[in-house]
């Protein structure tokens, strides 16, 4: 079991480019594969042995209340930021009152990869290592990802320290939409928007924002296409993928 058991699920984006399916339904609650984004994180959360859930909510925010609010097998805490969207850093700065002590997991809910047998989040707590690292990045390999249009994100060193792709065309990893830090290192920000980026370069700058690959197939669910490439993938897989 997972020796984290505390992540963090960022759902509180407008979905834009997720429109027309986000008129009316937080992008969250856009399903894939017969279970709403935000579900499929959270059963991956809990087979794994995670207990607790700090979900952000501002778009539509009481439809996703009311939809969380019916899992009854994760404790799930509401960060509200109805009041302003906080963006991936200021979200997570604002909800470290929730998130306790302990090492958590800070999680994209658009984006996914198949559910039954999963270890990732427990490959990354055990990967996880306080001495040596500020940030832990889950990344994807470019050649197995879907729905992602860009040129990559990172190179991972022998040592598992990540380089940006700075000036080069392209880059063999992408962000997969979770991370793993600590409170403690967070404190010194303020809970006003801005984007994790800002704490990671930080990070970068010291040697300890280190990376480590997945093995499923990941699918980055961030607009109708996207959505409906996943669902097409996932059905390739079986049933309850």
């Amino acid at each position: 079991m997972s020796k984290i058991t505390t992540a963090m699920l960022l759902a509180a984006g407008l979905g834009t480019r997720m429109k027309p399916l986000t008129d009316n339904c937080p992008k969250p609650l856009i399903e894939v594969g017969g279970r709403t984004l935000v579900d499929r994180v959270l059963d991956k959360l809990v087979a794994q042995g995670v207990t607790r859930a700090v979900v952000n909510v501002h778009y539509l925010a009481d439809m996703m209340e009311a939809h969380l609010a019916k899992r009854k097998d994760i404790e799930i805490i509401i960060s509200d930021e109805r009041d302003v969207l906080l963006e991936t850093g200021g979200g997570v700065v604002k909800a470290l009152p929730l998130l306790g002590n302990d090492p958590f997991f800070v999680i994209n809910t658009d984006v996914t990869w198949a559910t039954p047998g999963d270890t990732t989040f427990t490959q990354m707590a055990e990967t996880w290592d306080a001495d040596d690292m500020d940030a832990l990045l889950l990344l994807a390999d470019m050649g197995a990802t879907l729905g992602f249009r860009g040129p990559g994100d990172f190179f991972l060193g022998p040592d598992g320290q990540l380089a940006r792709r700075g000036a080069h065309p392209s880059a063999p990893y992408v962000f997969a939409g979770t991370h793993i830090t600590h409170a403690k290192l967070l404190r010194g920000y303020d809970a006003k928007p801005f984007s994790a980026n800002v704490y990671w370069n930080q990070m970068g700058k010291t040697g300890r924002l280190h990376g480590t690959v997945m093995s499923p197939f990941w699918m980055h669910v961030g607009d109708p296409a996207g959505r409906d490439e996943a669902e097409a993938r996932l059905k390739t897989m079986g049933p309850g993928a």
